[in-house]
């Protein structure tokens, strides 16, 4: 019987391949083929079956159909992107952060076919306000809607972080937290993004990237609820050069939320060291580091340069902690990283039959048989 080969354009290879930024020699360890073979298929010395074709789309995260165009245009985010890189956009996104969107977006559009089949017709939560609308009255608007003060807060940050996320799922926003594609795949770049936020009426969604370290995703968490408060979407860096007004506003509204301005600039001592402010106000704010250490740059209690040498400080702090010797089991991984209100429907659906446990599995990105025991962990 006669090989049938793909008539694909061999230059599609490349372009896919240098756009997942994999070297020639990474990419064939991959495919689990010879450097010379895949230099040989870019080259359009030597033909790829169908098979090999497939193969090569899956790993490249891209359609098996755009190996076969004669022309390939630059991808687009589906969402805005508000990203900054020296106060313009980034080009192109990475196919990491185009597939998670694709991902995220999957899931958010089957809770709210769910929610509408429930009766749920719309969030009551958080359709009030505008770009154009003051901050404090947005802050003061989430701060009564979660139902959190500075005075109400205890324990560490991490403590009121998963309070926060919490009390965010418990008012129909999914909260989605990743730091890659899954097994065996590469982190996603934090410089690219560190959150991005989905609007909608009726299921609106954070994804929180979590590659980020985890002082930082406090600030990113509530960043990106603020776009869910002013109806907008979009891809986030959180960056404090920012020239965007969405981006402005809502770098604006988390540090209002997270840190009082009139707070803490009475707490604030002139010391010999900035620093050293750093342990009373975490334990009066129980906030991060980070977050206040951005929240001291935006009230002109440091500069920018202080700004940077620390926050780097604390990524490299980060990167040198010792790993735990034991990770979270997968499905106490997966409980953390998925929307848990979005985890317990399709769960709960899938086990009744009303959706199969196939379906389930792919939107939940998991195999149809490891279902049964995630609704244990879920409670279910």
């Amino acid at each position: 019987m006669a090989t049938k080969y793909a008539h694909i354009n061999p230059k599609n290879i490349s372009w896919a391949r240098e756009r997942a930024q994999l070297s020639t020699y990474v990419f064939a360890k991959k495919l689990n083929i010879d450097e010379k073979k895949l230099l040989a298929w870019e080259n359009g010395e030597k033909k790829v079956t169908f098979r090999q074709a497939q193969k090569l789309a899956d790993n490249l995260l891209i359609p098996f159909g755009y190996l076969f165009l004669k022309h390939l245009q630059k991808k687009q985010l589906p969402i805005p992107d508000l990203r900054t890189l020296g106060s313009h956009g980034i080009d192109e996104p990475s196919v990491e952060l185009l597939k998670i969107i694709q991902i995220v977006q999957e899931q958010q559009l089957w809770y709210k076919d769910y929610l509408l089949s429930q009766g749920v017709e719309k969030n009551m939560f958080i359709t009030h306000f505008n770009i154009n609308s003051g901050i404090n009255k947005i802050v003061t608007d989430m701060r009564n809607v979660l139902d959190i003060t500075v005075a109400q807060r205890k324990g560490s940050w991490e403590d009121f972080s998963r309070l926060l996320i919490k009390k965010i799922e418990s008012i129909g926003v999914m909260v989605v937290r990743k730091g890659n594609l899954g097994h065996s795949s590469k982190p996603f770049s934090v410089e690219e993004f560190r959150g991005f936020a989905i609007f909608d009426a009726v299921a609106p969604v954070i994804f929180i990237n979590q590659a980020d370290i985890p002082s930082a995703r406090l600030f990113t968490l509530i960043h990106e609820l603020a776009h869910i408060w002013i109806g907008q979407s979009g891809v986030s860096d959180a960056s404090v050069q920012t020239e965007q007004k969405k981006e402005i506003l809502c770098n604006a509204v988390a540090a209002e939320f997270l840190v009082p301005s009139d707070e803490f600039i009475k707490l604030w001592k002139e010391h010999d060291s900035w620093i050293a402010n750093l342990i009373e106000l975490k334990s009066y704010f129980h906030v991060s580091d980070w977050v206040l250490v951005r929240r001291a740059l935006t009230l002109d209690f440091i500069d920018y340069s202080e700004y940077i040498h620390y926050t780097k400080k604390l990524k490299l702090d980060y990167k040198n902690k010792p790993k735990k010797d034991s990770a979270p089991s997968y499905y106490r991984a997966q409980k953390s990283q998925l929307s848990e209100n979005f985890s317990r429907a399709i769960v709960s659906e899938a086990l009744s039959g009303r959706i199969l446990l196939r379906d389930a599995g792919h939107i939940l990105g998991m195999k149809p048989n490891n279902i049964v025991k995630f609704a244990k962990e879920l409670g279910i």
